[in-house]
């Protein structure tokens, strides 16, 4: 997009959902003229107005660099969680890249690192600041639980995000977190959330996708919250030999090799696809819960509040590496756009500051709780309930797990006849960063390698792993965690 005097350059992806908020105050005095209809335009004018200082004045997700021929000079920004990818990459006689895929970087830099979300770099100073720092980042939350607040301000987060001019949808795993936002989607699909619910929407009645093998326990529940909150359902299955002949192609889309996040990016892939077909453009998705009140099962062996809550927040400051990226590049291969409402700013505010001794999983008198019951209580209201009881306290199901168990079992055996004993004993050698430690991980890695030769490409990889210090099993399928043997 080019400002209506030449000066300013803007090449940015993502959705800013207080966008018509903005534009107003710039409309009241004629400060700038829009030449489009675009969400993401505002970036312009908050530029011209405040310099560099307006990125926390964004409510959405963006990647965006900014050129202001004028002043000859130029800004780059991430979103404050990551959701848009991004990267930043260093060539020959000093020139500074970026790009939101590292395949546009890696023949052109020596040097490739992800552009950290929260963050605006400032050619100007030549360094990067970070505009994203809120309380639950350094102080220790102490507030006490407010369940209504918690609902309100996750219902308010989804609806916001419901803000589109294309045919939408959601992606309904049936665990807890996009069955949460398939219901208070589907509450508020009959009318356009641009003109304050007052019109009746484009396409009134919501569309739900859900995918796996067979028989998986993910697609049951899917179709149990469909049919309790009305959306047109549609179920796809794939097989394990679906998925393995997608791997190489799921790679070279996430640019990671990362285990856990190759084992759920494969089958949201594969669904992406069947989506866009649909015409459907933009899907809601429910990356982002499981950081934030420790949802993964083996938060359950926390050994305190306080480490609890130490985890969570790295969790969500590292999800940029994994389920946000699983996120943006499994859906944008097919050209769908995927929107998180767990991770919307003021939602984060008021869930991240709750006291963290309520979300350990051991009370203080010791008795135990699921996973995520904060989240769980305060949707478990009488009058007209967002879920039915089954699935609203349905146990934590990786959704890698949910759509088969066959599918991590076929991973495995397949990477077993694939990677030689002779092979993997010299994975030291091989890979000398950061080396695999099972065939699986070696059979991604060596697929990365030669996709992305070099150890620059590497180096913006972070392997996702448990909190194995607190005695739990290496392996991130939650099935490998002794809690999920006890519940099913």
């Amino acid at each position: 997009m080019v400002s209506p005097d030449g000066s300013i350059t803007l090449s940015v992806n993502g959705e800013i959902y207080n966008h018509e908020i903005v534009r107003r105050s710039f409309l009241s005095n004629n400060s700038y003229v829009f030449s489009t209809e675009s969400d993401c335009e505002v970036i312009t004018p908050l530029y011209q107005k405040f310099k560099y200082d307006f990125c926390n004045m964004l409510d959405g997700m963006f990647a965006f660099i900014l050129h202001d021929a004028y002043n000859d000079e130029y800004m780059v920004a991430r979103d404050p969680i990551g959701i848009c990818s991004l990267y930043q990459g260093w060539g020959e006689g000093g020139s500074r890249w970026f790009a939101s895929e590292v395949k546009a970087l890696k023949d052109h830099c020596h040097r490739i690192e992800i552009f950290p979300p929260g963050h605006y770099y400032s050619s100007r100073s030549g360094k990067l600041h970070q505009y994203y720092q809120p309380d639950w980042y350094h102080q220790p939350p102490a507030n006490p639980v407010d369940y209504e607040l918690v609902r309100k301000t996750f219902e308010a987060a989804v609806t916001k995000r419901l803000m589109s001019d294309v045919p939408y949808g959601v992606l309904l795993s049936g665990g807890l977190d996009s069955s949460l936002v398939a219901s208070i989607a589907a509450r508020h699909a009959a009318r356009r959330v641009e003109t304050g619910e007052r019109e009746e929407a484009w396409w009134p009645r919501l569309h739900s996708f859900a995918i796996g093998l067979r028989g998986a326990p993910d697609l049951k529940a899917a179709a149990a919250v469909a049919k309790f909150v009305g959306t047109v359902h549609h179920e796809f299955h794939f097989t394990v030999q679906d998925g393995l002949d997608a791997l190489r192609d799921v790679i070279y889309h996430l640019e990671t090799y990362d285990t856990t996040t190759i084992r759920a990016s494969t089958p949201m892939y594969l669904l992406s696809r069947k989506i866009k077909a649909t015409g459907v453009k933009m899907v809601l998705s429910g990356e982002g819960a499981d950081e934030i009140f420790g949802g993964y099962l083996y938060f359950h062996k926390a050994p305190s509040a306080e480490e609890f809550h130490e985890e969570s927040v790295t969790r969500v400051k590292n999800l940029h590496y994994a389920d946000c990226l699983r996120a943006n590049k499994s859906t944008m291969a097919w050209g769908l756009e995927a929107r998180v409402p767990f991770l919307d700013k003021s939602f984060l505010d008021v869930s991240m500051m709750i006291e963290p001794q309520e979300k350990l999983h051991v009370n203080c008198d010791q008795s135990k709780r699921i996973e995520k019951y904060i989240l769980r209580k305060a949707f478990d209201v009488a009058d007209k309930p967002y879920l039915p009881p089954e699935v609203l306290w349905r146990q934590k199901e990786q959704f890698s797990d949910g759509v088969g168990y066959s599918w991590i079992d076929g991973l495995k055996d397949h990477a077993e006849y694939m990677v030689s004993d002779d092979e993997f004993f010299l994975a030291q050698d091989r890979f000398p960063r950061d080396p695999p430690k099972t065939k699986e991980a070696f059979f991604y890695r060596t697929i990365f390698q030669e996709l992305f030769p070099s150890d620059t490409c590497a180096s913006t990889v972070v392997n996702w792993v448990p909190k194995t210090e607190w005695g739990c099993n290496a392996d991130p399928s939650g099935r490998a965690q002794a809690v999920h043997n006890s519940a099913y």
